[in-house]
């Protein structure tokens, strides 16, 4: 009978690891967070970039989610196209199977188990009389402690399991008992939420002899492909961006996980080939070379058609081009900086469509672009809701600073899209009043002005162009009110004509008012990101 007390050590390592891995990479992310997007960022400019840098920070952040996340931050805010960011997602795969190595080189051949406890103690300490980077480093610390200690009750639990429990019943020489494996892979990665942990427990199965090589390939497999479901489960309910990073990740998984079945026999017969009895020796590195392998070949193939893939996911994953609320990803709010950047695109294309609604008011619909003012209301409200969930921690004072803008920003355009909406009869008077048809001419032009500087990314020229727009009307003011007192009194118009074109001058310098103020506010952000 099965003694069940045998799988305590082996709960307990699995545990271990698990929460060593999440306090690691939550240490890791705090030290190298920020430098890690912006060289994501700084470095992808084509999908073979992509692959390197995805590879790179998925490897030095331990998380090929915190990886992901930025690729999707990037597109929503339009600082990276698609194609570019699936380079990232592919390196991400690669950088993944480097915990592997780690645990193969670091917790099998030098034995790390009995040397890292003092690490716990030394990285606790840090953390709770360290301030600062100190103290985050301190967690990564312990979080490695932790890895290998619980790596090291791992393979004491599996060595007691010997002769316990088998996996006979599903060879690894035949279809059946291999797809068995890829399965039970499949559902161990579905439960544990980390690919990473099953590939620690396949390794120690492969050290203690649990399981051969081929059945631990199989499994290795299956806990590749489990990582799919885990990404599609993400994708529910959540924007464009993140569905199509999420299926671009499934699709390709499931078809390096099918490439990586039916390779396992000739690579097994390959180590044999090269020198009888050397895959026996060398099975954890063997298996930590095959899982490299496979997921660097799939990317090797995937490449240079990144382009056709990438449309491919687009034509499956078909996302509403026009509302722009679909980039404001709540999978970015965890990472300030991301869902700031998305913040200020959406923004400045809500920016973009007013202006150019001004333009048409103003102009009578001769020059700009009609908005459809009540679905901007909805993407307005929406923005601010999203800003409201934005946290910025006390010490990032450029993100603090880039958050206050945006709220000053968000403010404005929100009162602009009043004036354009329960105001529209305010500017038809200025049309149709002769005194005022040079200033809605002269308006148009600054806008148009504006424009170009703004597409050119010239914020000098914009803010400079909108401030003498605002204060050019703001002088006219007395003038033009002095003129139609006096047309009043002379009886040339009578008191609600007047009245209707007092409130058409209003319109217009709180509108320039508006314009002038947004305009500095993303300006600011805008120059800001550049230094």
């Amino acid at each position: 009978m099965f003694d069940l007390s045998l799988l305590i050590p082996v709960s307990g390592g699995l545990g271990l690891f698990l929460l060593g891995m999440i306090i690691m990479t939550d240490g890791l992310r705090g030290l190298a967070g920020e430098a890690i997007r912006y060289a994501l960022f700084r470095f992808t400019r084509n999908p073979f970039s992509g692959v390197l840098t995805g590879a790179s920070s998925t490897a030095i952040l331990q998380s090929s989610s915190a990886t992901t996340v930025a690729a999707v931050g990037f597109v929503a805010a339009g600082l990276m196209t698609f194609s570019e960011a699936i380079g990232i997602i592919l390196g991400a795969n690669i950088g993944t199977t480097v915990t592997g190595w780690l645990i193969t080189l670091l917790g099998f051949k030098f034995k790390l188990g009995a040397y890292v406890l003092p690490l716990i103690l030394i990285g606790t300490t840090f953390k709770l009389f360290a301030r600062g980077k100190l103290a985050t480093f301190g967690l990564a610390l312990a979080g490695f402690g932790l890895i290998f200690t619980g790596i090291s009750l791992l393979q004491e639990g599996m060595a007691g399991l010997q002769g316990s429990i088998s996996f006979e019943g599903l060879p690894g020489d035949t279809i059946t008992g291999r797809i068995s494996l890829v399965l039970l892979g499949i559902v161990f990665t579905i439960i544990t939420q980390s690919s990473s942990a099953g590939v620690a427990t396949t390794l120690t199965a492969l050290f203690t002899g649990l399981v051969n090589f081929e059945q631990a390939a199989a499994l290795v497999i299956g806990m590749d492909v489990g990582t799919t479901v885990t990404a599609a489960m993400a994708t529910l309910g959540a924007s464009t961006g993140a569905r199509r990073t999420g299926y671009s990740h499934v699709i390709f998984n499931l078809f390096v996980g099918l490439m990586a079945f039916f390779l396992i026999t000739p690579y097994a017969q390959l180590w044999e080939t090269l020198s009888p009895g050397l895959l026996q020796a060398n099975a954890e590195i063997a298996l930590v070379a095959f899982h490299t392998a496979f997921n660097l070949l799939g990317v090797i193939i995937i490449l240079p058609f990144t382009q056709r893939y990438a449309r491919f996911i687009e034509r499956v994953v078909p996302g509403d081009e026009s509302s722009l609320i679909q980039k404001l990803d709540k999978t970015l709010l965890d990472e300030a900086g991301l869902a700031l950047k998305t913040v200020q695109q959406v923004i400045h294309e809500e920016f973009l469509i007013l202006l150019n609604h001004v333009r048409w008011l103003v102009t009578g619909g001769r020059q700009g672009g009609f908005a459809h003012l009540s679905q901007l209301h909805n993407e307005l409200d929406e923005t601010q809701l999203y800003i409201d969930h934005i946290h910025v921690l006390d010490k990032n004072e450029q993100h603090r600073q880039h958050l206050l803008e945006m709220i000053h920003a968000l403010d404005h355009l929100q009162r602009l899209h009043e004036r354009c909406d329960e105001e529209e009869s305010r500017v038809m008077t200025a049309r149709e009043t002769d005194e005022l048809v040079a200033e809605c001419n002269r308006f148009n032009d600054a806008i148009e002005t504006g424009l170009h500087a703004i597409h050119t990314s010239n914020w000098y020229e914009a803010v400079r162009c909108s401030a003498e727009q605002r204060q050019h009307i703001y002088e006219q003011d007395a003038p033009h009110r002095e003129h139609i007192m006096q047309a009043i009194a002379n009886f040339d118009i009578d008191v609600p004509q007047g009245t209707q074109q007092l409130e058409a001058i209003r319109w217009l310098r709180r509108v320039s008012h508006h314009i002038a103020r947004i305009t500095a506010h993303l300006a600011n952000v805008n120059t800001e990101n550049k230094t």
